[in-house]
């Protein structure tokens, strides 16, 4: 089982001059300690559902290319990339830039996005959702296509590309991995089973829901031809490793069971120190899980 590190807060510390070594500090500390992959929101301003919309907000590729430039193993992603952020084109160009400069160690986590509030403020077009939804199958397709040989025109309802030209293409092969997050059964799993390599769920509603959801992503590979066990699965979880860590370890070796090789963790106190306590407390434990 590997571990993630979603890096959601930066209101910890306070000052904003700490945010850059902070980040830098938590990043190289989790990868010393063993974890796996690195993550940040795709958002500009704070969720207000959680803390208040004012708090300190990241723009995320960049943070990205900071953590890059710090780090030498971990996977880098968004989790997970809004839809309606970026234009397609530029938004494959940005992967494969953080690619190159990693060494080949980027993810492209994208959904379709939500936060109207963010999107209202700084000028993003809303749309339905059932546009979100063909916005984000066509923004598969065009990364796929500029992550190809083919660099000619697309031509979608939504996104028209007179050239996919995109060089120098990424060392990740054959393309970085694409992961999609969210649950929704009918559309966002079977987007998972047409174009995804990974997909990554919420764990809030526990081990049953996530069960529930692969059970119905399972249900699509099998109408789409796709082979189930080429999808890696990976969760969000709900309850931090370190307040109970043998219940969250118990849950996570429920999760093991239903194939899922990825668990991503967010920081419930300073981020350098819930980093080193996952050294510490959590990874030498992992590593007997799945």
């Amino acid at each position: 089982m590997k571990l993630g590190l979603h890096y959601w807060n930066y209101s910890t510390p306070a000052d904003p001059a700490a945010i850059a070594p902070t980040l830098a500090e938590a990043a190289t500390t989790a990868e010393q300690a063993g974890v796996a992959s690195f993550t940040v929101m795709d958002h500009f301003f704070q969720m207000d559902a959680v803390f208040a919309a004012e708090e300190p907000m990241l723009e995320a590729y960049t943070t990205l290319g900071y953590v890059a430039a710090k780090t030498q193993r971990m996977t880098l992603g968004v989790l997970v990339t809004g839809v309606m952020y970026r234009y397609p084109g530029l938004l494959a160009k940005t992967v494969s830039t953080l690619d190159v400069l990693s060494g080949g160690r980027a993810r492209l986590g994208i959904g379709a996005s939500w936060y109207e509030r963010e999107q209202l403020g700084l000028g993003v077009p809303v749309v339905p959702v059932a546009e979100r939804f063909e916005r984000l199958e066509e923004t598969l397709r065009i990364c796929l296509q500029m992550w190809s040989a083919d660099d000619g025109p697309f031509n979608g309802q939504h996104y028209q590309l007179a050239e996919t030209i995109n060089s120098p293409q990424p060392l990740s092969r054959p393309h970085p991995p694409i992961m999609i997050g969210g649950g929704g059964e009918k559309k966002t799993l079977l987007l998972v089973a047409r174009y995804a390599d990974a997909c990554n769920l919420f764990g809030r509603g526990g081990t049953d829901d996530v069960a529930r959801k692969l059970d119905v992503l399972r249900g699509h590979c099998a109408a789409e031809g796709r082979d189930y066990d080429t999808i890696e699965k990976t969760v969000v979880a709900d309850r931090s490793p370190l307040g109970d860590t043998d219940g969250f370890l118990a849950e996570v070796s429920a999760y093991a069971a239903l194939g899922v090789t990825e668990v991503q963790v967010t920081p419930d106190r300073h981020p350098v120190e819930f980093a080193q306590r996952l050294g510490d407390e959590v990874l030498p434990r992992l590593a007997d899980i799945g």
